[in-house]
Parts: structure tokens; C-alpha cells; sequence
């Protein structure tokens, strides 16, 4: 015969366990019980074990790839507290494309990325409406006046003054070429959208970074850590790609000095861009301009955090120090915000860059039905870029749900504002 037990155990969460005598279950203990658990902390990212240090990922089902590229980041006795992964990570080269690390006196390439400074810039207009008509003359315009893809302004363009006298070796290699490039899109998940914004009215986004620029500083200085780390008593695998260079060493100053020009350039290339877009516009239709915001995504800067003065690497992933004003992207024909930080020092005051992708440009240009995603885009009206199959590995279907990625991250940026494409221009 079954004995009823004088004292049984509540398992209210994995933390919490209350001990009940029988006789003396009342209401006010189940209360008690339900404060006890309610008091307990939500933690908003999952942890792994590193060997190292831990990982904390704010990316709810990290891939394979993505896990392993942390694990070997974890494993680095440079990296000060903990690893952070963004909702939107992904597998890049030797760091996952929305990783954050803070290092101790030491800079990595490829912690940075190769687009260095690659970032957005977002522009409010006074406009509330626009009709179809006027969007597609003014999309004319701008493919006029922006070259796309690999192509290059074939007539000189102004540098800003801060730009013509670049320090760095590869710099000044490439200046000839800067003029030609400034101002142009470039290719890949880069674009221009024209939105409409839950406040009321018409803007436009641009993304884009420091073209062949960046891409020739990052192949120089990650084979120059690379041979660095191959001559170490102690090097790293050549499988984790992270070698880096001290801080304070003459190749780590270089390379610092000519990230920033990348940095420079980069935010210099937007704003020529946003001014071609608003003379595209104007040229359609009268309108004033508003709200310039501009932030980058792949770079490092020393910071102050959990009181020690460390070098944080952001590879698609943005400072949300808090009240600081950010850029988040959809992927095409999806929503883009505009945030506010929230300064949470476990992620280093970062959050993510955007959807993030969620399949490789191969695998979405095999997997992802050319009819279905251009409908998908059609039947909101949004005028898009999805022509062919090659055209797929920028489609909705191989990003990450931007808005699951703003749920996941509800603890590093607050939304400001919510803007839905109108047009979109691939690069």
C-alpha cells in the first residue's frame, strides 16, 4: 500500500527546491514560493565553457562553426573576461562575424574582419509620403550617380582633407585609388534602401565600409601575424586564424593607425554616398534633410570595462554604450531599427550589427525557390533586387528574423524607431 511521504520536494526552477510538510500546505507558502522564484535573475544569455574563459552568447542556437571559432577564442589566455556571441552570429574567418572579444594589450586582424569600418549611416527626410513612381526615378538617380559593385567612379572625386596625407605604408599605397572609390557601394549584403519609419517619415539607409581599402590593410597585417605567431615559442594553431599583434609593439601601432584611416575612410565613403542619394531626391521631388547617424561594425578600440582597460574588438557587432545611438539592418524586404544602448557591461556595452545570415551564399543560392522569395517581396510592394538565382544569397530566406534577433538582445539596445523598405539597391 502506497504510504504518503511526510515531506515532499517543489522543484520551482533548476535553482530552486522548497521542502513542504503535508499537513502544513497553505496558500501563503505557494506564495511565498512563487516570490522566491520570481526574485531569482533572468539571465538572457546562455553559457559554455571555455577553456579559458566562458562564452556568453546572446544567439540562441549558435551553429557548429560559429561555437567552435568562440571555443578557440575562449581558449586564448589574451581574452579578459569572457567571449561574447550576438544574437546574429555566424561562422567568419577565425572569429564569428557577431563575436566581441575584450583583449589585454593586443589587437587581432581577424578579430576585426576585412571590410574594416564597414558599418551604416541613416538619414530622416521631412518626406511622410512618396509615391511608387517617384521612388523609381529616384532609385534611377542613384544608380547614376553611386557605382555598384566592383565598380569605380570613373571621374576623380573630392577627399575630405583629413584623408590626404595617410601615415600607414598601405594607405598611402592605396591613396591613388581612394579618390575613385569614395562614394561607391561596393558588393556583398551592401546597400541602399529608401524606408518609411514608424515615426511618419521617409529615410534612407545605406551600408557599406572601406571598399578595397580595408581589404588590402587586413590581408597585409594578418599575414604579418601570422608570420609573427609561426616564429612565437608559443604559438597558436594556424586552424584558429587569430593571431595578433601587442598593442604597444611598432606593428601593433601600425596596424592601429591604419585601421583608423580605414575607419575614417570608410564613414567618409557613407557620407559622400548620402550625398549623391540626397541630390538623387531632390532632383524628384523638395524635401529637407535630418538625423545623420552613422556607426561602424568592424573595427577595435580601447575601452574601459569591469574596471580594467582592455582592447575590444567588435567583427559585426556595435557599441550600445548606454543612450548611444545604433543601427540595426534587416536583411532585404525586412525591418531595420534604430536603437538606443543600453550599456550592459557583460556584453561589453555591444550589440548586434543585423539579421545576421542563417545560410552560406552557396547553399541559399541551392536552396532557397527564386518565385517564392521574389513574391514574398512583391506582395509588399517593395521594390527589391532579386532578379536570378545568383541573386538568392541576399534574399529574406537566408537571414536570420530580425525580430527574433531584437527579442534576444532586449537587454543590450532599446528600439527608437522601425523602418520599413520601401526600394532596395544591392551592391
Amino acid at each position: 500500500m502506497f504510504k504518503r511521504p511526510s515531506i515532499v520536494t517543489l522543484p520551482l526552477s533548476e535553482k530552486i527546491h522548497v521542502k513542504v510538510k503535508w499537513g502544513t500546505w497553505k496558500r501563503r507558502l505557494v506564495l511565498k514560493s512563487l516570490l522566491l522564484y520570481l526574485k531569482q535573475p533572468i539571465v538572457p544569455y546562455r553559457i559554455y565553457k571555455g577553456e579559458a574563459v566562458p562564452i556568453k552568447s546572446w544567439c540562441p542556437d549558435p551553429e557548429e562553426g560559429t561555437l567552435r571559432q568562440a571555443k578557440n577564442m575562449a581558449a586564448l589566455p589574451i581574452v579578459f573576461s569572457h567571449v561574447c556571441l550576438m544574437p546574429d552570429a555566424h561562422e567568419g574567418y577565425g572569429m564569428p562575424i557577431g563575436g566581441v572579444i575584450a583583449a589585454r594589450n593586443i589587437v587581432i586582424p581577424n578579430a576585426v574582419g576585412v571590410d574594416i569600418g564597414c558599418g551604416m549611416r541613416a538619414v530622416k527626410t521631412s518626406l511622410k509620403e512618396i509615391g511608387t513612381d517617384e521612388i523609381k526615378q529616384i532609385m534611377s538617380g542613384i544608380r547614376a550617380r553611386i557605382p555598384l559593385g566592383f565598380k569605380h567612379h570613373k571621374n576623380r572625386q573630392t577627399l575630405p582633407d583629413h584623408l590626404l596625407n595617410p601615415d600607414g605604408e598601405i594607405c598611402r599605397k592605396e591613396l591613388k585609388d581612394l579618390a575613385f572609390q569614395i562614394g561607391t557601394l561596393g558588393g556583398g549584403n551592401h546597400f541602399i534602401e529608401i524606408q518609411k519609419g514608424s515615426d511618419g517619415h521617409i529615410w534612407f539607409m545605406i551600408h557599406s565600409g572601406s571598399r578595397n581599402l580595408g581589404k588590402q590593410v587586413a590581408a597585409y597585417f594578418t599575414k604579418k601575424a601570422r608570420e609573427i605567431n609561426e616564429k612565437s615559442p608559443k604559438p597558436l594553431p594556424g586552424s584558429y586564424d587569430l593571431a595578433g599583434f601587442k598593442e604597444d609593439s611598432e606593428i601593433g601601432k601600425a596596424y592601429l593607425n591604419e585601421m583608423q584611416y580605414c575607419l575614417d575612410f570608410a564613414k567618409a565613403n557613407r557620407e559622400k554616398m548620402s550625398d549623391f542619394i540626397k541630390e538623387a531626391i531632390e532632383e524628384i521631388v523638395s524635401c529637407n534633410f535630418f538625423s545623420d547617424i552613422d556607426v561602424h561594425h568592424n573595427y577595435a578600440a580601447s575601452e574601459k570595462h569591469l574596471g580594467e582597460k582592455v582592447i575590444v574588438h567588435r567583427k559585426g557587432a556595435i557599441s550600445a554604450k548606454h543612450g548611444e545611438t545604433g543601427i540595426i539592418p534587416g536583411s532585404q524586404g525586412t525591418a531595420s531599427y534604430i536603437v538606443k544602448g543600453l550599456g550592459n557591461p557583460e556584453s561589453f556595452c555591444s550589440s548586434s550589427h543585423g539579421a545576421g545570415r542563417k545560410m552560406g551564399r552557396n547553399e541559399a543560392k541551392k536552396r532557397l525557390d527564386l518565385q517564392y522569395e521574389k513574391q514574398k517581396l512583391d506582395e509588399r510592394g517593395i521594390i527589391h533586387a532579386i532578379r536570378s538565382e545568383r541573386d538568392l544569397d541576399e534574399a529574406p530566406g537566408s537571414y536570420k528574423n530580425i525580430d527574433e534577433v531584437m527579442r534576444n538582445q532586449s537587454d543590450l539596445t532599446e528600439i527608437c524607431l522601425k523602418l520599413e523598405p520601401l526600394a532596395v539597391i544591392k551592391g
